[in-house]
Formats: C-alpha cells, structure tokens, sequence
C-alpha cells in the first residue's frame, strides 16, 4: 500500500464523474466519449498486458480546444489523467487509473507543416513515427529516431518515453530529436517548451518534459528535427562462437572511435525466434549475432566497413557478411525489430524488459540472466542496443499458469536490480510507468525522488496527471527494502509500515 502526497490527499474524494461527464459532453462530440465495457475494454492495457485496468470512461479529443475541455474539466472535478497515444508503450505508463479518464490523442494526427528548408516538421501527438520520415522522403529527408514499433507508436508516445530505436547510438533517442513542444497544463493553459531557433527564452525545460511520461502535461503539438537521408547504408551481420565474444566485438569498434549508425546484438535462442519468422538469413549455429550499420557517402561508408570487419575478426567473429542492397540491409534489420512479435511464434506470452549497463559489463550480465532461467525457471531471449548498452530480456512465460506470471514478474525484477548493481540504470528508453516503480527505490535516493515530486507538483500540484505512475513514495521504498528508516536519517523515520 501507498501513501499518497499531501496534494493528492487533498483530492483524494470520489471523482464526480457525472459532473464530469456532462461538462465535457458539452464540448466534445458524443463519438469521441466512451463509456461503455465493451467500448473502454480495448484501453484496459498498453503493451504490457501484465498489468490492466477497465477504464470508468475513456475520451478521444479531435482537437487542442477538446483537449483543453477534457483538462479543465477533470481538474473541476477532480479526475485523474492519464494520456494514451497508440498504446505500444511496454511499461505500463497508459494503464487506466481505477477512477479516472483515458485521453487519448491518437485523433490529433496530422502533420501541420513541413519544411524542407529548415529541415523542421510540426506533427500533432498522433502522427506515427515511420509516417514523419514518410511525408519528408520525397526531400531527401528523414525522422532518426526509429523504435521497433515505428509503423504504429505515435510521436507523442514517444514524446512520453523518450523512445530510441536501433539508430539511436549515432543519432540520439527522442529528446535529441524534439525541438519544441506544445503542451496543456492540468489547468487547461497553453504551455510552450523549446523552439525552432537555437535557443529559446526562459527556463530549458523541454528536456525535463521529454520522457515525464503524462506526469506534467499532455502534448498537442511536436516540432521535431529532420535530417538528410544518407546517400548509402550498408550493414555488416557477423557471427560469434560466445555472447562474450561478440560483446568484445562491440567493446573493440567503439575504442577504435566508430560510432555505427546501429549497433545491435541477438542472442541464439532470439536468432531461432526470429529467423523462421522474417527468413533474413541470419546464422543459425552462431551463439550471438552483431549487427553494425554504417552510413554516409559510398566512400565513407567503404572505409568504415574496411575498419569494422577487421575489428569485428579481432574479436573472434566466424562469419561476416555485409548487405549488397537496400533490400537486404532492410532485411537484416527486420529480423532484429521483429524480435518481439515474433516471441509469439514459441511463446504464449513473453515480458519485453528494459535496462541500461555499462558495455563492459555485456558479457557478466548475460551470464548472469542464464542462471536466473535456472533459478526462475524460465526461457529469456535478448536483444540489444548493444552501442548503447540498452538491454531488452525477453521473459518467455504462460500468463494462464498463475506462478509462471509471478515468476516472469521477479525475474524481470532481478534483472533489473542486476543492472543498477552494475552501474547502470532501470530504464533506457521504455519507461518506467507501473512496471519498474519498486526499482525506483532501488536506483534513486529519497532525495532524488522527492526532487522529482516537486517538478511534478510544479506541473501537477493536484496529483490528476497519471497518478500512481513512475515516482514511488517513501512507504513503496521502505515495503520493497530498498529504504531504511532508522535514527532520522530520512524524513519521517516513525512513518508506518503497511
């Protein structure tokens, strides 16, 4: 059990869904207000379907006035929040709140402007990611940031989880990548962060936005970066006898000063997964494949493959081969970013995690995740932003067999622990939402996290925008025994235990 903060005990009464409801049908079409079950069913998850939530009522603005309308009115009568894009999140950031509203945007889908000339286009939260890059092909121009699920997750989801993608090492995740966005506070007011000139007045909050996963605010418009599609890409899938080896291969390409325009590492019990699924020829007897991708004139990109595949044979690779076309190279790749759909191909369910570590520590850390199969007995597949140090464990399990969820659920825990133990982090680009919350205790101090209470307050002083999500409070910590009260080392040390 959680204790709430002072300002959501200020609103802790029963929400007054029928005021509620007749204020916003006012001001928003009857189409876009669900109420029904079988209507709000299909929001009681996002893409963690470990954790759901039925909605009490979900909405579906179709413009920035609706959602200004939605806002006010939630704040009137005291409804909780929580903003929903295309629902792919992994981290259970879009589960319902048992008494508040889903809002979701997928509805302000449009592009507003693009300009070739400035290299800027100006999205509503909806747009899907691949459709930026899409509507900017015909200038030569793209979106970098490209997460596995970029056919269907929105730019405003990612604006919520500062997402990456497999071209993240060279080309940064989502906050590298925004240059403004367009807000609207719980109080219904128009906030703007960052902008189209290299610099903007007032406080730089944009990056403290990105990635604040609806906590201070719901998005309705984003202006993001473009960049010039590289003349040539081409990418080098090299196969390795150990997991080790290969984390040695990636060791070896980043000190000799290459930074790949992707950088990524799969398991063989992912090769197995994914190879009969997509059929991009991927080495069946290797025990881990690397895939690096280099980019930019034929030239540069001739002299960077030169470089890597003498690297990637100092480090013990069997077999080389390098893409001989586009469609070849978008082979490759589709093997890796269909890793997750295509756990479904060997498994009733899978729990995709999301952790960072230090790159050194690849080897350690998959050894590691081998024995916790024995311990949690269970099968876990892994994929890697491997530049990057940015983990995705694949908890194979049954959700119909009640202890195996359970066990999923403490495997993945263990793992994340394991990664703060060797100094990484709990999250790199999935969130933290519902599923990593206890390992919050585990990363930050109480300090920290009360730091992060108050730019929450700042945003959010009445607690409405996805509550429950991302900040544990100081019981959470001390239940999960990752905060000691004793001797008045922390506020509140005589604070009861539950």
């Amino acid at each position: 059990m959680d204790i709430a903060s002072p300002a959501d005990e200020r609103h802790a009464s029963v929400p007054d869904f029928p005021g509620f409801l007749a204020r916003i049908a006012r001001g928003l079409p009857a189409h876009c207000i669900l109420t029904r079950p079988e209507q709000t069913r299909v929001y009681e998850c996002d893409g963690l379907a470990l954790y759901r939530e039925q909605p009490p009522v979900v909405v579906l603005p179709e413009n920035e006035a609706q959602v200004i309308a939605v806002l006010k009115a939630c704040r009137e009568h005291n409804v909780p929040v929580v903003p929903r894009g295309a629902g792919t999140g992994l981290s259970g950031g879009a589960t319902p709140h048992p008494q508040g509203v889903v809002v979701g945007l997928a509805k302000l889908n449009r592009i507003l402007r693009l300009d070739p000339e400035t290299c800027v286009a100006v999205v509503g939260p909806g747009v899907r990611n691949l459709a930026i890059s899409e509507a900017a092909a015909p200038y030569g121009l793209y979106y970098a940031p490209d997460p596995s699920s970029q056919i269907a997750c929105s730019i405003g989801g990612n604006v919520a989880e500062n997402s990456g993608g497999v071209h993240c090492l060279k080309y940064g995740l989502t906050v590298h990548n925004v240059l403004r966005v367009r807000v609207v506070t719980i109080e219904g007011d128009i906030v703007e962060l960052g902008g189209e000139a290299p610099d903007a007045p007032g406080l730089n909050l944009l990056q403290a936005f990105i990635g604040s996963e609806g906590m201070l605010g719901l998005v309705t418009e984003v202006t993001v970066r473009l960049i010039p599609r590289p003349q040539l890409a081409r990418v080098v899938m090299a196969s390795f006898p150990s997991v080790e080896q290969a984390g040695e291969g990636v060791t070896r390409i980043i000190a000799g000063g290459i930074i790949p325009a992707g950088l990524e590492l799969m398991d063989k019990r992912s090769v197995h997964m994914v190879e009969p699924f997509v059929q991009a020829g991927y080495d069946l007897d290797a025990e881990a494949i690397l895939l690096c991708e280099s980019d930019g004139t034929p030239d540069e990109v001739a002299e960077e493959i030169a470089r890597v595949e003498i690297l990637l044979r100092q480090a013990g690779a069997t077999r080389l081969q390098t893409s001989s076309s586009e469609q070849e190279r978008l082979k490759f790749w589709a093997g890796r970013k269909n890793a997750f759909p295509a756990a479904g191909r060997i498994s009733p369910d899978y729990y995709c995690m999301d952790g960072t570590i230090p790159r050194r520590h690849l080897g350690k850390v998959l050894a590691a995740i081998a024995e916790m199969e024995g311990r949690f007995g269970l099968r876990c597949a892994n994929v890697f932003h491997a530049g990057d140090g940015n983990l995705h464990p694949l908890i194979l399990f049954d959700a119909n067999q009640p202890d195996e969820v359970e066990r999923a659920e403490a495997f993945g825990a263990a793992i994340l622990e394991l990664c703060v133990q060797v100094g990484g982090t709990i999250t790199g680009e999935h969130g933290v939402g519902l599923e990593k919350i206890n390992q919050m205790c585990t990363q930050f101090t109480r300090d920290e996290l009360d730091v992060f209470s108050a730019l929450k307050r700042a945003f959010d002083p009445y607690g409405l925008l996805n509550p429950l999500k991302l900040i544990p409070t100081l019981v959470r910590c001390a239940e999960y025994g990752k905060m000691h009260v004793h001797q008045g080392d922390i506020r509140f040390p005589d604070i009861p235990r539950f």
